[in-house]
């Protein structure tokens, strides 16, 4: 399911555009700001370096919040990030210098926005504190500006930077929590699904045990009698006999195939609890393709099939940065079952794996399963299990 377009993180970002947008109205009015320069004995190109600072700024943080709250960056694009934040409020003090305003701090308060999506708390706060109080040298060459009062000034904006960096703070907590308790969701229908399931095969081995071992004997405790009696009687009574010593057969020919057939479907239905597992990843499309009739024996395998579709999705999310995850099972022919998965992430040139694909490969070989991983640089990330379905000797 993909993310909604309107969402409070897409709509901070719109906010931080629109206040990027309002900083830029005095630069509509050309004459009177070239006026302004030249009366101050500054040059008229002044005012195009100013507007392609600007211009420049607009561009940096579209690019730098194109994909606000994904999880997902390398330690290539995290050092992107951090030389675009950097450039961000070299164009800011530049637009501020040139200006001789304060619409450089407003500027910094828009990169305020980004810092608790890019760097850790205690990271994302002092930068916060030092990009204002950057903005010092400035406030105090204007006219009549002493270094405290330039302080003052620095201090003055920096509680505007610090309420929009504790909004997007909160932005960003409340989305991980969201995904955290969407995760949680569906892994409790999957759970719930496995469950009815297992107890629906639960119900049919009880009611096959009961009437093969209630209705069965008492029918062939009947067709024993009936046989005697068959030996007993003559005339019409002996005719009589020997239908209901039929009719006795039939009986429990009929109870010994409604208990086959319960007993021939006693495996569980993996499909519904798949199927909730997948739904409604953000971010993420799964394109999952199962067997007709996907079913498991043995409960404790079908739990660990879905413990291993789990988190394969937990490292498409959060690891690969992937779009697409193609997620598939099939039957082969020596009596194991295969998933296979590949997603569109970045990958990775060396591959440590972590606590969770650590305990998928111990879980596997639990059961005499193993585990093969491929992944490289910009090739996604491609993963193939094998689970016998039988117990191995």
């Amino acid at each position: 399911m993909p993310t909604p377009h309107f969402n409070h993180i897409r709509l901070l970002r719109y906010a931080s555009l629109f206040t990027y947008a309002c900083v830029g109205i005095p630069l509509l009015q050309y004459d009177t700001v070239v006026a302004d320069m030249l009366d101050r004995g500054r040059p008229a190109w002044f005012y195009d370096v100013w507007l392609g600072s600007y211009l420049a700024f607009g561009l940096v943080f579209w690019f730098l919040t194109h994909d606000l709250g994904s999880r997902n960056a390398s330690g290539l694009r995290r050092l992107v990030q951090v030389a675009s934040l950097l450039l961000l409020n070299l164009l800011a003090i530049a637009v501020g210098w040139l200006s001789q305003s304060g619409l450089c701090a407003l500027l910094l308060v828009v990169v305020s926005v980004a810092l608790p999506w890019i760097l850790s708390l205690r990271v994302g706060v002092a930068w916060m504190i030092l990009q204002n109080f950057s903005l010092l040298p400035l406030f105090a060459s204007w006219p009549n500006y002493s270094v405290s009062l330039a302080a003052w000034q620095a201090i003055m904006y920096l509680g505007i930077s610090a309420t929009t960096f504790v909004t997007s703070l909160i932005a960003r907590q409340q989305a991980e929590a969201r995904e955290d308790q969407r995760r949680l969701n569906a892994e409790l229908r999957a759970t719930r699904a496995l469950l009815a399931e297992s107890s629906r095969l639960g119900e049919r081995m009880r009611i096959s045990r009961e009437l093969h071992d209630l209705v069965g004997h008492h029918l062939t405790a009947l067709s024993l009698n009936l046989e005697v009696a068959s030996h007993l009687v003559s005339g019409q009574a002996h005719e009589h006999v020997r239908q209901a010593q039929s009719v006795a057969r039939l009986l429990l020919s009929d109870v010994r195939e409604v208990v086959s057939q319960l007993r021939e479907h006693d495996s569980i239905d993996l499909t519904a609890a798949l199927e909730a597992l997948t739904e409604g990843v953000p971010g993420l499309d799964i394109h999952l393709q199962l067997p007709p009739r996907f079913t498991v024996d043995d409960p404790r395998r079908a739990q660990l099939l879905l413990r291993c579709a789990q988190e394969i999705i937990t490292n498409a999310v959060r690891h690969a940065n992937a779009r697409n995850l193609w997620l598939s099972f099939e039957r082969t022919e020596d009596s194991r079952l295969a998933i296979h998965a590949r997603d569109d992430g970045r990958g990775v040139i060396q591959l440590k794996p972590g606590n969770g694909l650590t305990g998928m490969r111990e879980r596997l070989s639990q059961f005499g399963g193993q585990l093969d991983i491929v992944t490289s640089r910009d090739q996604g990330f491609a993963l193939d299990a094998w689970l016998p379905l039988e117990a191995t000797p």
